[in-house]
């Protein structure tokens, strides 16, 4: 009995251990993320996104686009790992995360994206005006909800979480996507390009300050 008594203890502290050990390692992994994107991907900067709650396939996928710049070398790197069988990767142009991105395996990559993934929804603290988020609210419905779920605020689909997003680097992004220099998929492009000539460019503050208007409310 005392035998197995010891046995117990020793299987619990030995548990123990790796749970630390796991989350060490993690926190190292992390610890170069945080210092741009905040602990636990809250971002304090307006130009850098928010990483909480992203599924991580598509965080996945922004890292993996952000290691392999090379088209063919990006499907190899998703076509070879059962992992990724579901991730989307599409091309973007970067002046620090590419250099980042290179120095992390995909064992590490797959434990940043599962970190950030399980840190409760992050809402920016910012401004926005009522009038454009009212507009940018009938414009999410009709061009982005289909994907961009529970007013952006869900990652079902490996959309990314747009709710609380900052808005500088939601326009940001959006002048990358338009500009080519960062890849969508055809859906996203077909919507974003009949919104634009619909309704001009500035839907894209409109739908900035709809999306800050979230975090806002729920304040």
């Amino acid at each position: 009995m005392l035998a197995l008594f010891k046995f117990s203890s020793l299987t619990a502290f030995l548990l123990a251990a790796l749970a630390v050990s796991a989350d060490n390692e993690t926190n190292m992994l992390t610890g170069t993320c945080i210092v741009c994107h905040g602990d636990s991907g809250a971002s304090a900067g307006p130009a850098i996104p928010n990483l909480s709650s992203m599924s991580p396939n598509y965080l996945m996928g922004a890292m993996l686009a952000y290691k392999y710049e090379n088209k063919d070398d990006l499907k190899q790197a998703i076509d070879s790992d059962d992992d990724f069988q579901d991730v989307e990767a599409f091309t973007r142009e970067s002046t620090i995360m590419n250099r980042i991105a290179k120095g992390y395996s995909e064992a590490e990559i797959k434990a940043i994206a599962k970190y950030f993934s399980e840190q409760k929804l992050y809402f920016a603290k910012q401004s926005h005006s009522q009038e454009n988020s009212q507009a940018g609210r009938e414009l999410h419905e009709k061009y982005c909800a289909s994907c961009h779920e529970a007013e952006g605020k869900s990652s079902e689909g490996d959309s990314g979480v747009l709710a609380g997003q900052w808005k500088p680097y939601f326009l940001y992004s959006m002048t990358d996507f338009l500009d080519g220099n960062r890849q969508m998929p055809k859906k996203m492009k077909i919507k974003l390009n009949k919104m634009i000539a619909g309704s001009g460019k500035q839907s894209l503050e409109e739908l900035a300050d709809y999306y800050a208007s979230i975090s806002n409310s729920l304040e």
